[in-house]
C-alpha cells in the first residue's frame, strides 16, 4: 500500500533546474535513505514530501488520513512555551478523544455489534496508539523518548527561546515520534544527537512498523536503517535497493556500465563521421548519406554525469615529533565561577605517543571539548599538568568555525595562514573544492561545508605533526567526508579527534577515551571492539539474564549458603519468566497492528485486551526482580 507519491515532480528556484519530472512512491513501512551532495536538493524534496513547500510542477499524492511526522533540518521558530509543552501538542488528538471513549468493555462490545463509523474508526487509531505508548501516561513517554535523545527534566522545562537550536531540533524529533505516525519524515535528525540517542532512534525506527524517509549524511547510521537509497543527482532522483553500502557498490557498477557503453558509442560516432568526411563527394556518397541519416537518428547517450569532485589530496610527511607526543598528570577538567571551581571531569594519566590515533567519544554537555581545549592550553586546567613532547606542532580544528573573518576572501583567508606565491594556493585550494573566482567569494557568502573545507585547507598547508579535530566531518556531505577519511587515513602524524561519526571513528581510531559520568576511561582497541564490550557488560539485565538462562549458561559457580543460592535461583527464573513475556507482548502487538490493518474490530478488542494484561503481568514481574 502507497502511503505517498510523487508524478511528473518538477521544482525550480528561478531559472535553475533543482529536479524534474521525478515519478516515486513511498509504501507502507518502507524505510529510505535520501542521499546527494550539499545543494542537490534533499531539503526541498524533504519539505515537499512533508507538505510545507509547493513544487513547480507535478503531483503528491498521499493516502486519506496518512499522519506524517516530520522535522526539518532547521531548528523550529522558537516560542515561550517550555519545551515540554510543545511536544506534548504530539498528543492533542487524543486529549479530544479521551472524554468520548468510555469504559473499555463497553467500546469493545460497540465495535463487535455495529458496524464501524467514521468516529469508531477514529477512536480505533486512539486505542491503538495508546496500546503503542503502553497506557495513556502522556508524562512517562514523554519523558522516556525525550530522555533517550537527550532532553532532562531541566531542559523540557525551560522556555523554548531560550534553549539551544539543537535542543529545539531534538524537541521536533520527540514530539514526531510521539505522534505515532505512518511516515516519518525526517531531514538530517542525527545532527545533535549524540551516540547515545544515534544508537536509540536507530532501535527505534527498527523496531517500529513506522515508515521513513530520512536525509542523511550519517553512512553508519543508514547502513543501520534504511533498506532502500534515493539519490539526488544533477536534477534526477534514482532509486536503489538495499543499505548505504549496497547503494555504493551498485551505484559503482552502474557507472561503470555505463561509461562502457558511452565510450563504444562515441567511438561509432566518430567512425560514422570519419567515413561522411571521406566520402561525402565521392563513389561512396550514397553511403556517407546514409551514415548521416543513421547519426541523425541515433538515440545518443549522454556524457557520463561528472563525479562531484572531493578532497583529493596527500599530506607531505610532518616533521617527525618525539616518542611521546602528550602527557597528563593528575588532571581536572573544568572551569571557575568567580572564587569557585566546577569540575566536569578528571582525566587518568594519559599518554599519547608519536603515530597514535585516537577518538574521543561520549554524551553531548559531557566535556570532551573542555578535555581537548584544557590539554592544547587554550583552557586552564583546574588541577594537574599537560606536557607536550619534541617537536610536537599542533594542528587544531575547533567546533564551530567561529575563528573566520566572515569579510575575508576565500583566498585572504588561506594567506593569513601561510604567505606563499598566489598561484600556489590557487592550486591548493582547487584540491578542496575553490575552483576559478570560487577563491574571490568572502567567507560569509559561503556554506557550512565550504568553511569546512577552508578550514581544513588552514590546517593542513601548515603541516601540523599533532592533528586535534573537534567534530570535523560537521557540515561536510558524504563524499566529502569520504574524502576527508582518505586524508586522514594517510597522515603521518599524531591524530586524536571528538566525534560523533561511527564510520570516522571506526576506520580511523586505534584507542578511544570515552568519557562519561564525569570520568573518563581509555579502551584499547577499535570502535567495534568497544562496542562488542560494551554490549557484553550491559547483559545484565533480566532479559539478558532469561535469555542465557534459556540457552542453558549453567556454569555458575557453586553459591556459599543455601540462602544466597535460592535467591540468585529466584532472580533466573524471573529473568526467564520476563524474557519470555516480553516476546510474548511483542508478538500480541503485532496480532493487533495485523487485526486493525484488515479492519477486524473483533480481533482487535481480542488482542488489545490480551496486550493490556500481558503488560500488566510484565510490570509485576520486573517489580519483583528489582525487589
Amino acid at each position: 500500500m502507497s502511503l505517498l507519491s510523487i508524478s511528473n515532480l518538477s521544482l525550480f528556484y528561478g531559472e535553475k533546474q533543482i529536479f524534474s519530472k521525478v515519478n516515486l512512491g513511498i509504501t507502507n513501512r518502507a524505510k529510505i535513505g535520501l542521499v546527494g551532495s550539499n545543494g542537490s536538493g534533499k531539503t526541498s524534496l524533504i519539505m515537499i514530501l512533508a507538505g510545507v513547500l509547493d513544487p513547480t510542477e507535478g503531483e503528491v499524492y498521499r493516502e486519506k488520513g496518512c499522519r506524517i511526522g516530520y522535522v526539518p533540518q532547521i531548528p523550529p521558530v522558537a516560542t515561550t512555551r517550555p519545551l515540554r509543552a510543545e511536544i506534548m501538542t504530539a498528543f492533542d488528538d487524543l486529549f479530544k478523544l479521551e472524554p468520548q471513549a468510555g469504559e473499555e468493555n463497553q467500546l469493545g462490545e460497540f465495535l463487535i455489534s455495529a458496524k464501524p463509523s467514521k468516529a469508531e474508526i477514529q477512536y480505533l487509531t486512539m486505542l491503538q496508539r495508546s496500546q503503542y505508548l503502553g497506557g495513556i501516561d502522556y508524562q512517562s513517554v514523554l519523558e522516556r523518548t525525550a530522555f533517550a535523545l537527550g532532553l532532562n527534566n531541566q531542559i523540557l522545562d525551560t522556555r523554548s527561546d531560550s534553549v539551544s537550536g539543537g535542543e529545539r531540533t531534538k524537541a521536533a524529533l520527540c514530539k514526531a515520534l510521539l505522534l505515532n505516525p505512518d511516515l516519518l519524515v525526517l531531514d538530517e535528525p542525527t545532527n545533535y544527537l549524540d551516540l547515545r540517542g544515534l544508537e536509540w532512534l536507530e532501535r527505534f525506527l527498527n523496531r517500529n512498523s513506522v515508515g521513513f524517509i530520512v536525509s542523511s549524511h550519517d553512512r553508519y547510521f543508514l547502513d543501520s536503517t534504511v533498506t532502500h537509497i534515493w539519490e539526488i543527482e544533477e536534477g534526477k532522483i534514482k532509486s536503489f535497493p538495499g543499505n548505504y553500502s549496497v547503494y555504493r557498490e551498485l551505484k559503482n557498477e552502474y557507472q561503470q556500465r555505463y561509461l562502457k557503453q558511452y565510450q563504444k558509442q562515441q567511438k561509432e560516432i566518430a567512425e560514422k563521421k570519419d567515413f561522411i568526411a571521406r566520402y561525402h563527394a565521392g563513389q561512396r556518397s550514397k553511403e556517407a548519406r546514409s551514415r548521416s541519416t543513421q547519426l541523425k537518428k541515433m538515440d545518443v547517450i549522454q556524457s557520463p554525469t561528472k563525479q562531484t569532485k572531493a578532497l583529493r589530496m596527500k599530506i607531505s610527511k610532518v616533521t617527525r615529533s618525539g616518542h611521546q607526543v602528550m602527557a597528563t598528570n593528575d588532571l581536572w577538567v573544568g572551569y571557575k565561577e568567580g572564587y569557585d571551581s566546577r569540575k566536569i571531569l578528571e582525566v587518568p594519566d594519559l599518554v599519547l605517543e608519536r603515530g597514535s590515533r585516537t577518538a574521543v567519544l561520549g554524551p553531548n554537555g559531557s566535556g570532551k571539548t573542555s578535555f581537548v581545549r584544557t590539554i592544547l592550553g587554550l583552557n586552564t586546567a583546574l588541577h594537574g599538568t599537560i606536557s607536550l613532547g619534541h617537536k610536537v606542532k599542533i594542528g587544531y580544528l575547533p567546533q564551530g568555525l567561529h575563528l573566520f573573518s566572515g569579510k575575508q576572501t576565500v583566498l585572504e583567508s588561506f594567506l593569513e595562514i601561510k604567505e606563499i606565491r598566489e598561484e600556489e594556493a590557487r592550486t591548493f585550494l582547487s584540491k578542496f573544492l575553490f575552483q576559478g573566482d570560487q577563491v574571490y567569494r568572502t567567507v560569509e557568502q559561503c556554506s557550512g561545508g565550504e568553511k569546512s573545507r577552508l578550514a581544513l585547507a588552514r590546517l593542513l598547508i601548515d603541516e601540523p605533526n599533532f592533528l586535534v579535530l573537534d567534530e570535523p566531518t560537521s557540515h561536510l556531505d558524504v563524499m566529502s567526508r569520504e574524502a576527508l577519511e582518505c586524508v586522514l587515513d594517510g597522515y603521518e602524524g599524531t591524530l586524536l579527534f571528538i566525534s560523533h561519526d561511527r564510520h570516522l571513528v571506526s576506520l580511523l581510531a586505534k584507542q578511544l577515551l570515552v568519557i562519561e559520568n564525569q570520568s573518563l576511561t581509555v579502551f584499547q582497541g577499535k570502535f567495534d571492539e568497544w562496542v562488542e564490550r560494551r554490549e557484553i557488560v550491559s547483559l545484565d539485565t533480566p532479559r539478558a539474564k532469561g535469555l542465557k538462562a534459556r540457552q542453558g549458561s549453567r556454569d555458575k559457580p557453586k553459591p556459599k549458603s543455601r540462602t544466597t543460592g535460592n535467591v540468585e535461583n529466584h532472580r533466573v527464573d524471573i529473568g526467564q519468566e520476563i524474557a519470555e513475556l516480553e516476546d510474548y507482548l511483542k508478538k500480541v502487538g503485532r496480532d493487533l497492528q495485523k487485526a486493525s490493518s484488515i479492519g477486524d474490530m473483533v480481533g482487535v478488542v481480542r488482542f488489545g485486551n490480551r496486550y493490556k494484561q500481558t503488560e500488566k503481568l510484565l510490570r509485576q514481574k520486573l517489580e519483583r526482580w528489582q525487589d
